[in-house]
This record gives C-alpha cells, sequence and structure tokens, in this order.
C-alpha cells in the first residue's frame, strides 16, 4: 500500500500531458506546478483568463522550462465545458485528467443551465468534461482520471437529492456540498467499474485533501471561519493538500478505484496514503442512477 506521499516522491513526467480543472489557486495550482516541474506538458483549466495567466506566469517563473498551456474552462457553463474539450482534443495526449476545481457552501445560486451551482460545478461539469475526453483519454494508454472528493462526503448521510436536484424545494449549503462529494466518489467508482469492464487501460481514483488552507472555504461563516483558521498549525497548507491529488495523479501502483487522502490526524493533514470511504459512496445502485442522471442532465454520454 502506498503511503506517507509528498511532492518529493512525485516521479518525472517528461513526455505526459496533464489537464488541471480550477489549476489557478490552491490545490490545483500547487499541483499544476509540480507536474510541470517534473516535465509534464501542464494545461491549466480556468474560468478567469487574467487568474490563469497570473498562475501561468508564476509557475513559468519557478520552472523556466515549464510547458503549460491556459484552457477556458467554466465548469458552470456546459457550453464552456464543451468547448474547452473541443481545445483539449486538439492535443496528441491527454495522460491525466485532474477533476479537480469546485465550489463549496456558497449562497444558491444556478449555473447557465440552472443546475443548483455545487451539484453543477463539483459533479455535473466535471461528469460532462470526463466524457467529453474519454475518447483521447483512452487513446493514451495506462491514462488517469483524478476526481477531487472530501472527507465531507461522510457527513451529508448518504443523500443525492435526487427528487430535489436543482434544489427548487430546499437548500442548504452544506448539505448540498456534502452530496456533491458523495458525487465525486459514486462517479469515480461507477466510472471505474465501467472501464474495468471495457477491458481499458484507463483508470478512475478519486482523492481528498483533508482540513487544507484554499480559498474554497471563501463562504464559510465568521465562526466558522475563525474556528477555521485557529485550526491553522493542523491542517495542510495548499501545498501539502495537493499531495494526495500528486499521488494518484503519478505514483506506480496506483489502481483503479482507489482513493487517497492526508495520513495523519484523522485524515486532516500529513502525507498521502490510501483510505477507504463512506459505505453510501460504494452504493452501485446509486452510483449507477447518479450516471444515468448526469447523461439526462448534461447530455454528455460517456460512451461505457
Amino acid at each position: 500500500m502506498i503511503k506517507n506521499f509528498t511532492q518529493d516522491d512525485v516521479p518525472h513526467q517528461n513526455g505526459k500531458t496533464f489537464l488541471v480543472t480550477g489549476a489557478n489557486t490552491g490545490i490545483g495550482f500547487e499541483a499544476a506546478k509540480v507536474f510541470a516541474g517534473k516535465g509534464a506538458r501542464v494545461l491549466l483549466g480556468c474560468r478567469n483568463a487574467e487568474k490563469g495567466n497570473d498562475a501561468v506566469d508564476r509557475i513559468v517563473a519557478a520552472h523556466p522550462a515549464a510547458d503549460m498551456r491556459l484552457i477556458d474552462l467554466d465548469l458552470a457553463d456546459l457550453a464552456s465545458v464543451r468547448y474547452a474539450a473541443e481545445q483539449v482534443a486538439a492535443e496528441p495526449r491527454i495522460d491525466v485528467l485532474v477533476n479537480n476545481a469546485g465550489v463549496m457552501w456558497n449562497p444558491k445560486t444556478l449555473t447557465a443551465d440552472g443546475f443548483e451551482s455545487q451539484f453543477g460545478v463539483n459533479h455535473l461539469g466535471h461528469f460532462a468534461l470526463t466524457g467529453l475526453l474519454l475518447p483521447l483519454l483512452e487513446a493514451t494508454p495506462k491514462s488517469r482520471i483524478v476526481t477531487v472528493s472530501s472527507s465531507g462526503h461522510r457527513l451529508g448521510r448518504g443523500e443525492i437529492f435526487f427528487d430535489d436536484i436543482n434544489a427548487d424545494a430546499d437548500y442548504h449549503p452544506r448539505k448540498r456540498y456534502y452530496a456533491s462529494k458523495l458525487a465525486n466518489l459514486l462517479f469515480t467508482y461507477e466510472l471505474d467499474r465501467r472501464l474495468r469492464a471495457k477491458g481499458s487501460s484507463t483508470i478512475a481514483v478519486a482523492v481528498h485533501p483533508g482540513g487544507s488552507s484554499t480559498e474554497l472555504a471563501r463562504h464559510l461563516s465568521k465562526p466558522l471561519a475563525f474556528a477555521w483558521k485557529s485550526m491553522g498549525p493542523l491542517v495542510n497548507s495548499a501545498e501539502a493538500g495537493a499531495w494526495p491529488t500528486e499521488l494518484a495523479a503519478t505514483a506506480p501502483g496506483v489502481a483503479g478505484g482507489q482513493y487517497f487522502g492526508p495520513s495523519r490526524l484523522g485524515e486532516l493533514s500529513g502525507p498521502a496514503k490510501q483510505v477507504g470511504s463512506s459505505k453510501a459512496s460504494r452504493d452501485v445502485d446509486k452510483a449507477k442512477r447518479l450516471w444515468d442522471l448526469s447523461i439526462e442532465m448534461t447530455g454528455v454520454d460517456p460512451g461505457l
């Protein structure tokens, strides 16, 4: 079993191409910087061009030989997802897709397509992007699809809110976030099952960063923000929070359907290792229902 993994354990990635969503800040930025420093071509999927270009500049400043490309991607807009996939399809290969971008605990908003935003961005946007890029991923031998979930997936009592998917009747920011992170795992495990059944060399794995200091927590209430700030010495930096992602994306011996997170303080911080997920995340019937609903909502069928 892989354990005690940090960025120092990332092997050289020369000749490989990575696409990282939400790569202009936080965990996505830190992972992209490490991949670029190890010789990979890195595509940064960002919805804000100015922030994306700034991220490229910062990575090139750290690694002058870095091979970077900015991809215009707004996961809250399926038209943007399709356009981004068309841009990426021009690449000769994609070795790793990192579904990293996300929103957390925000006030109720809808995506451009009318989806509740946490489910729409965290799950549906990545479901569509993955499905659209699957032909290129499968054409790249031993490619990987890495989806960033959260230990919070355990806190939602296994709910996906199938009967109120767009929160027309009720919206609770934390519950909807937990549901979106459970959806990330259900999707990963179902995707990997279908890839295995097809005999594909592409694998799907998931990660969670534990507690890490990133912009994702910007919608916390003042009391929660204060409590989170007071935990600073106990949680990972964004750099360390990216270690599970870097493990899943690059470590030899990673197998489809595995889940990785921090190794210390109840998976709150520390080097990365393989971890377990909730019983609800392994519910095959729920995963199939989510898969079918995702196809219906996005209009993207991965063809598996």
